[in-house]
């Protein structure tokens, strides 16, 4: 067993393709990752019918991976975790991945721990972090909302699954190869009747007005800000940066902003070029949704704020005097 398998997922389950879902890219960044540590070659697989998957096979192709599996059958045109489970067992059977990463989805939540369970293994989910210093890779999954770290190593005999967390690994922008992988078409041993549950409309997350994971740079407030009509001045400041405007829990339990904006464990989880926190003293259920951030600017009143212990640029004052001439210099 040798090299880095990366389960990709698509957006639309229902079969249409054409587009990943958002976190399939951060764990092909995570398997990229992982292989280079390992000196091991990284493949990517998708799952569907033949003409579904087809864009989406050949685009992958164009990353830099060692090889794409296409799994192609007319019975995982639609996601069932029977016709997922059966298909990628006999995958992996075929392709002897070392490690198989999965974007942590409510899909792969699903059906993943059954694949496990039929190969007589553990899936390690929700991975926010790993190393491999010593050519045995460490991964790293958090407790108790955030509050703790706790490291693990595969010990099974057979190959290490497991799922990576929303906005732990940045996805890498496109960056197409000078040559083509090669595409393997694998067609699993599928029979209907083991398919024993009915394709209904696919499940889907709280409709949200904004998806504030996709955004590149974000303003977000916490209770600092006082008063709801106080709000205006950090909207003034996102719209200067053209920017998405984001909340810690108080903000959006109090009413001031929808609950689609929150960030944190019981949140959006997010990961933008540019995360500025207004008036966010940094409890550990909001960074835990903020930590993939690649840059944090902080202002707050309080020096010895938690948020300042994971911010790049802190500014130690009052909010009501930088950001509005934050703001006034951003738009000269």
């Amino acid at each position: 067993m040798s090299g880095v398998l990366v389960v990709m997922e698509q957006a639309n389950t229902q079969g249409s393709g054409g587009a990943w879902h958002r976190i399939s890219r951060e764990a092909l960044a995570a398997g990229k990752r992982l292989a280079r540590e390992l000196n091991m070659p990284c493949s990517a697989a998708v799952l569907g019918s033949a003409d579904a998957v087809a864009t989406l096979t050949a685009e992958l192709a164009r990353e830099d991976v060692a090889a794409v599996w296409s799994a192609e059958s007319p019975l995982l045109a639609q996601y069932t975790a029977d016709g997922f489970v059966a298909a990628l067992q006999q995958l992996l059977a075929e392709a002897k991945p070392a490690y198989v990463v999965f974007p942590h989805t409510y899909q792969v939540r699903d059906y993943a721990p059954a694949l496990a369970t039929r190969l007589g293994d553990v899936l390690l989910s929700d991975v926010v972090a790993f190393h491999a210093s010593d050519g045995t890779p460490t991964f790293t999954r958090q407790w108790m909302g955030g509050k703790l770290n706790a490291e693990y190593r595969h010990a099974g005999s057979g190959a290490c699954l497991l799922s990576v967390q929303s906005g732990s690994f940045s996805a890498e922008p496109g960056s197409p190869s000078a040559n083509a992988a090669e595409v393997k078409h694998f067609t699993p041993q599928l029979d209907p009747a083991q398919i024993r549950t009915r394709p209904g409309e696919p499940f889907r997350e709280a409709a949200r007005t904004v998806d504030l994971a996709s955004a590149r740079v974000i303003v977000s407030v916490g209770r600092g800000i006082g008063e709801q009509e106080n709000l205006k001045i950090v909207e003034d400041l996102a719209q200067a940066l053209g920017a998405e405007i984001a909340a810690s829990r108080p903000i959006c339990d109090a009413g001031w902003l929808p609950m689609e904006r929150q960030v944190g464990s019981s949140g959006q989880t997010v990961a933008p070029e540019v995360y500025v926190a207004v008036g966010i003293s940094g409890a550990i259920q909001h960074l835990v949704g903020m930590k993939g951030a690649r840059t944090v600017i902080a202002i707050n009143k309080d020096a010895d704020a938690p948020i300042f212990e994971v911010a790049d640029v802190a500014a130690v004052g009052d909010l009501f005097e930088i950001v509005p001439a934050l703001t006034a210099a951003l738009k000269r």
